[in-house]
């Protein structure tokens, strides 16, 4: 969330900011919602130091003289007056949150200009050397893949996006999860076994909510989602905690099964084991000092990185425009493996 002194002292920052990302967001409303809700919440406490000072007379008036007969006909309009401001500051707060949660973060300086991923930036490639590979094709080519992974078997048990992995594809899924973990492990991350649902304030503190309903599996009757990250829970497991600062930083990893339902994916970028509605993924998790959240965020990189070299992947690093960050981030690489 956007810090509300910022917002209040310099909101042309977060309107130049919300221009860069090419994201649409009322801010002038926002702004506007946050001066009535002050508002409110200033006549309400002076109604409440005013019902404070009547309760203060009437404790030196005899009861039942005309004074405090008088004074409980005083309270009873103020009482009447503060319940209709708390009901009132209740829907401003309401109608507040809402909007402050469309603010997205504000790009880095350091963040290149952009409308899309065409203005993304190549930091560098990684690799092999001969990057070349004259034999490669895409894995939905290769001779074996379609009896390892079952796409008809999937949509007959669950739906189109749910393969079953058979024989030697499973077991390599497997053995890349633990080899993940195995790495993560050895660079100083925790490992965490984590829930597979989460609740709607878990959704709106890493930004799932309020704007991806439509890509989230959702169980209403019980206010909870599935995952589409293990980002979700592992960054949530400290929300509304006090850390010790002796404590950071604070390095986690975690497997867990993601579910994205991709409303509206079609074409050539969904065949094979693109656009999964459930697949697999090992995430990596930083708590640090606000100062190092950059030095941080190169080690998340490098950690990365480190695991494509062992593999002997070719891929390059991208830094994302400020069009193409999406709603959460600041400050993005996305890592391309050919």
């Amino acid at each position: 969330m956007i810090d509300l002194k910022m917002l209040r002292e310099d909101s042309e920052r977060i309107r130049k900011g919300i221009a860069r990302k090419k994201f649409q967001c009322d801010l002038d409303r926002i702004i506007e919602l946050d001066q009535k809700r002050r508002a409110i919440i200033t006549e309400s406490e002076q109604l409440r130091a005013q019902q404070k000072s009547a309760n203060a007379e009437m404790a030196a008036m005899q009861k039942g003289s005309p004074e405090f007969l008088d004074k409980i006909g005083q309270l009873k309009v103020l009482s009447a007056s503060v319940k209709a401001l708390q009901e009132r500051q209740q829907e401003a707060e309401a109608a507040w949150q809402e909007g402050v949660m469309t603010i997205p973060n504000i790009p880095h300086a350091s963040v290149p200009d952009g409308d899309d991923e065409s203005g993304n930036v190549v930091i560098r490639e990684g690799g092999p050397p001969d990057r070349v590979f004259p034999d490669a094709r895409p894995h939905f080519d290769i001779p074996w893949f379609s009896e390892l992974a079952d796409f008809s078997g999937g949509a007959r048990v669950t739906g189109a996006g749910f393969p079953f992995f058979l024989g030697d594809l499973a077991r390599l899924v497997r053995a890349l999860i633990d080899f993940f973990l195995e790495e993560a492990r050895g660079s100083g991350y925790v490992e965490i076994l984590a829930p597979l649902l989460v609740n709607r304030d878990s959704a709106l503190a890493t930004g799932q909510l309020p704007d991806k309903e439509g890509q989230m599996y959702e169980i209403p009757s019980e206010g909870l989602f599935l995952i589409p990250t293990a980002e979700v829970p592992i960054t949530n497991l400290y929300r509304g905690a006090v850390l010790e600062g002796s404590d950071l930083p604070l390095k986690h990893c975690g497997h867990t099964p993601c579910f994205r339902r991709e409303a509206g994916s079609y074409g050539k970028d969904v065949r094979g084991l693109n656009r999964l509605h459930q697949f697999d993924k090992v995430e990596l998790v930083q708590w640090v000092y606000p100062d190092s959240s950059f030095d941080a965020l190169e080690g998340l990189l490098e950690d990365s990185e480190r695991l494509l070299r062992k593999l002997r992947l070719p891929y390059r690093v991208l830094l994302m425009c400020a069009g193409d960050i999406g709603f959460p981030h600041a400050k993005q690489y996305d890592i391309d493996v050919w």
